[in-house]
């Protein structure tokens, strides 16, 4: 059986996972039978987002790992934990924990720095040669961990100009892409989707993240030993 790890970011668009491409992803995964490993850093958010009034709220703190922990049903590991040896292939979800717990890319741009296991975690995949997925803004954590490298990675993030300039600055080839489709790097194995970068509602969202899926586990099953 194939093992994805699932890497979330928190619990809610404005502040961690975006819910719909966590549970959209893990649903493909799980209708294909592959075996799922979610993960996420123990440690605290950057800040608090109240969802129905979409303000930050002040003095609350919540952690990552354990907000994370709402999405996978309990069934989670600290990143800390987690290295490229455990999976087969590697899936970020977006929403704006991404740019904010896995990166800090909301708040620095393209002077952004990745979260150091994440960062361990993405090179790992990547030195391996594992299929790695990247939805929504989540192309961010890869260019974070990537800034300053000699690897150039080409991802989307649909056709927003100023987060793929930004993107550019950061070292990866940005390229346009429907919300329906995926944008693949062959030559780093990385499959990225627009999803609620362009989504205008969730099937539209669902589109991209399942070919994506498809896209990423057709890619474990060309000559890849599953993780034991």
């Amino acid at each position: 059986m194939v093992r994805v790890g699932v890497c979330l970011s928190g619990c809610g668009v404005y502040d961690g996972t975006e819910i719909h491409e966590a549970v959209l992803t893990l649903l493909a995964l799980d209708r294909a039978g592959a075996e799922i490993l979610c993960f996420a850093p123990d440690k605290a958010q950057l800040h608090v987002v109240d969802h129905l009034k979409g303000e930050v709220v002040e003095g609350e703190s919540r952690n990552v790992l354990v907000e994370s922990a709402r999405i996978a049903r309990g069934q989670i590991r600290p990143a800390s934990e987690v290295g490229a040896a455990d999976f087969d292939a590697l899936i970020f979800p977006g929403g704006y924990g991404a740019a904010k717990n896995l990166c800090d890319f909301a708040v620095r741009g393209a002077e952004a720095e990745p979260d150091p296991e994440v960062a361990r975690i993405v090179r790992e995949t990547l030195e391996a040669g594992k299929p790695l997925g990247a939805i929504c803004i989540s192309p961010a954590v890869l260019a974070a961990v990537l800034r300053g490298s000699s690897r150039r990675v080409e991802l989307t993030i649909g056709n927003d100009l100023e987060t793929a300039e930004a993107l550019e600055a950061m070292g990866v080839k940005h390229v346009a892409c429907p919300v329906r489709d995926v944008h693949v790097d062959e030559g780093n194995n990385v499959v990225s989707t627009p999803a609620y970068m362009l989504a205008g509602s969730i099937s539209e969202a669902a589109e991209g993240i399942e070919k994506l899926v498809a896209t990423i586990l057709q890619r474990c099953g060309a000559g890849m030993t599953p993780a034991g």
